[in-house]
């Protein structure tokens, strides 16, 4: 089991908003050396959803061969169409990735019969390790929790995103779901408690732009160190809210290009953060010290 700060990575563009592979493997080797757990590509955070499918599949190809299995690559295959799903998890298999992330259908509002059979069909095609992503903020959709039960019956359904916030469906879930079925928070704010309820890490957007503090947050909380965890989460309280002033990946993009981590280059339809939120996020990153 995959545990602790797991990065939603950004995706790395140039202001013509070609993708910047140079500043790809840069980010890489950062998190390598800050700790961090693991590398989502092409999730939400990486825009997956202005990247061409080509594009798409490259980037995980590209995360997969530069890392060689220094730390595990999650691929973030999901989809509102069952057939394109199995397609992206079936090429990323065969590309190396350790595991994919699936995020529930967006846009169509499929019943919980619906995600159920969904989810079981992309576990039946692929035999790859596969983790669950809820995030109704974004999908229109909430998997409900007896949904989850019988999807982590699968075999290789290994885990769940939750990005809900509502941290009473961890002890649901522990107490419901197999042993080795991983918990992970997607939701910055609420992932330090959690962790110290049972879950097993973050799926993070913070990660980008603080992957050193991520990963040391998710060590003490996971330790069940309280007292740690909360200095620093407290440090990055007021981070974690200026890096959804707008839509993700706005915000976080912006931060990092504004300390030389990646140039500004981001796809349409999402635009550069708006100037009236440049100083609140400059606030931020100077109170997390970053």
């Amino acid at each position: 089991m995959i545990t602790g700060s797991i990065v939603a990575l950004v995706t790395p563009m140039h202001p013509d908003d070609s993708l910047d592979w140079e500043s790809l493997e840069r980010l890489l080797d950062l998190h390598i050396a800050a700790g961090t757990s693991a590398i989502v590509a092409v999730g939400t955070t990486g825009e997956s959803a202005t990247l061409s499918v080509p594009e798409h599949l490259e980037v995980i190809r590209h995360c997969v061969r530069y890392v060689r299995g220094r730390i595990p690559v999650l691929a973030g295959t999901g989809a509102n169409s069952t057939r394109e799903a199995i397609e992206l998890t079936n090429v990323a298999a065969r590309n190396g990735a350790d595991a994919c992330l699936l995020v529930t259908p967006y846009y169509n509002r499929p019943s919980q019969r619906g995600l159920f059979e969904h989810f079981k069909a992309i576990a039946a095609a692929v035999a790859i390790p596969q983790i669950l992503y809820n995030v109704p903020g974004r999908t229109a959709v909430d998997m409900d929790n007896d949904t989850v039960v019988r999807l982590a019956a699968l075999d290789n359904i290994i885990g769940i995103k939750d990005a809900t916030g509502d941290l009473p469906r961890v002890g649901d879930f522990k107490a419901r779901c197999p042993e080795d079925f991983a918990i992970y928070s997607g939701d910055d704010p609420t992932a330090m408690e959690l962790m110290l309820a049972g879950g097993h890490g973050n799926v993070s957007v913070t990660a980008n732009i603080a992957p050193r503090q991520l990963a040391q947050l998710c060590q003490y909380a996971l330790a069940g160190d309280r007292d740690q965890a909360s200095a620093l989460n407290e440090r990055l309280s007021a981070l974690n809210r200026a890096l959804f002033l707008e839509a993700n990946p706005i915000p976080v993009k912006w931060a990092m290009a504004q300390r030389g981590l990646i140039e500004s280059g981001i796809r349409l339809p999402l635009t550069p953060l708006d100037e009236r939120f440049h100083a609140q996020v400059l606030s931020a990153l100077e109170a997390a010290a970053i």
